[in-house]
């Protein structure tokens, strides 16, 4: 086990103890806060742990100048006896949770379920921002929620991260996808050429100066030559090069400069990806170090999955049980049954988080190329006959319970 990473049960359950105090002892607040996040304006009111109204409901804006209103309201207040309480909701109430806590208040965070129950529970069917305050408030003075602490404000900072990581893939591989298309019109034969995958760093040297074959065909053999062989750690030589130049000269390609300059311009955009995403990742690289996460141990376990898992799992606390979240992530099997039949066989209900869903798949597989004990699981299951994507099912199965344990306890992993 990695020095690292070294941690004791102890630790862990003694995290989770001191949570379930800072829950039971709200009566250690004065007052209590509650947001009712939208995404233009939110509400707030404050009442005292004697119930005694300290601040009606008021309304102000998602800004700077907003947030500066929310803050004057609370500055006659002792700041160590506030608990603000929020919905958990989508990624409306991230800003507002990261201001208050650089400026140190208390931070409760409320499963939107919670509200829901107590809303449920008033005789009167009333749904507003101004009474949402309320409910929110009383959701705090029954303990149900979650104080936030730095290894929250690191989960979104991951999760928002992710997102941004995802969004500049998935543009990647539209901009990936035009310029192959722009090259099946121009110049056919380089796909041949290159064996398939014109995605290499020599193909976008080339183009960027040569986008076209008749430009290709009149270079000198050995510009050519230097060009290739320069950019591909030698793997291309003088012949090549050749060859290359005489299926541009036959290339049934059509002359137009448009689809040449298209050609340079996708370059470049795919370029600017790579140079995000690379950014994207040192930055969670980064706060993944600082966090020192116990996932990291796992074999096969690279950074970019890391940070999806923590991302978006966020606080594990907030999981009773494995199995929880296994339909959180949509690992879950789905259920069918009517009547006296109960299907034996389902697939998973892919219900969750598909991004969580996709990386734990992700390093299951990874996990099954490192790891012994998983890969015996892996062959154990395909020799049931189970597919391969089965397989690696189960086995994102087992891992998660074993991403489940680790998180709650803070060990490293120390199946060999």
């Amino acid at each position: 086990m990695s020095r690292k990473f070294m941690r004791t049960n102890t630790c862990g359950k003694l995290s989770q103890l001191l949570n379930i105090f800072e829950r039971w002892f709200s009566h250690m607040y004065s007052y209590f806060v509650g947001i009712d996040i939208a995404k233009n304006t939110h509400w707030a009111s404050c009442l005292s742990s004697d119930g005694e109204i300290i601040l009606e409901p008021f309304s102000f804006s998602n800004d700077n100048s907003g947030f500066q209103k929310f803050i004057s309201k609370l500055e006659s207040l002792d700041k160590t006896k506030i608990l603000i309480g929020l919905e958990s909701t989508a990624h409306y109430g991230e800003n507002i949770i990261s201001y208050l806590f650089n400026l140190d208040y208390n931070i409760g965070l409320i499963n939107p379920i919670q509200t829901a129950n107590l809303r449920r529970s008033n005789i009167r069917k009333t749904k507003n921002d101004k009474v949402d305050t309320k409910i929110i408030i009383k959701a705090l003075t029954l303990g149900n929620y979650s104080l936030i602490t730095s290894r929250d404000i690191n989960n979104l900072k991951l999760k928002g991260l992710c997102r941004s990581r995802r969004n500049l893939v998935t543009m990647r591989s539209k901009a990936k996808i035009q310029l192959v298309s722009y090259l099946d019109q121009i110049f056919p034969e380089l796909a041949q050429f290159f064996k398939g995958n014109l995605h290499l760093n020599v193909s976008y040297q080339l183009l960027k100066e040569y986008s076209s074959p008749k430009q290709i065909s009149s270079l000198h053999l050995t510009k050519l030559s230097n060009i290739l062989h320069d950019n591909s750690h030698g793997r291309y030589n003088k012949q090549e090069a050749i060859r290359l130049r005489e299926l541009a000269k036959n290339s049934v390609g059509i002359d137009n400069p448009s689809l040449s300059l298209q050609i340079k311009h996708s370059i470049l955009q795919i370029e600017l990806y790579n140079e995000q995403i690379a950014e994207v990742e040192a930055l969670y690289k980064q706060i993944l170090d600082e966090m020192n996460t116990p996932i990291l141990s796992i074999p096969g376990m690279s950074y970019n999955q890391a940070a999806v898992i923590i991302g978006c799992i966020g606080d594990i606390n907030r999981f009773e049980h494995s199995c929880q979240l296994l339909a959180y992530a949509g690992l879950d099997p789905s259920v069918i049954q009517s009547g006296n039949f109960q299907a034996r066989s389902t697939r998973m209900s892919k219900r969750g988080s598909g991004m969580l869903r996709y990386s734990l798949v992700y390093s299951a597989h990874n996990v099954v190329k490192n790891n012994k004990t998983f890969r015996d699981y892996y062959e154990l299951k395909r020799s049931q006959g189970k597919s391969h994507y089965c397989a690696l099912g189960h086995v994102a199965h087992k891992l998660v319970r074993i991403i489940f344990k680790m998180l709650k306890d803070n060990v490293a992993f120390n199946l060999d």
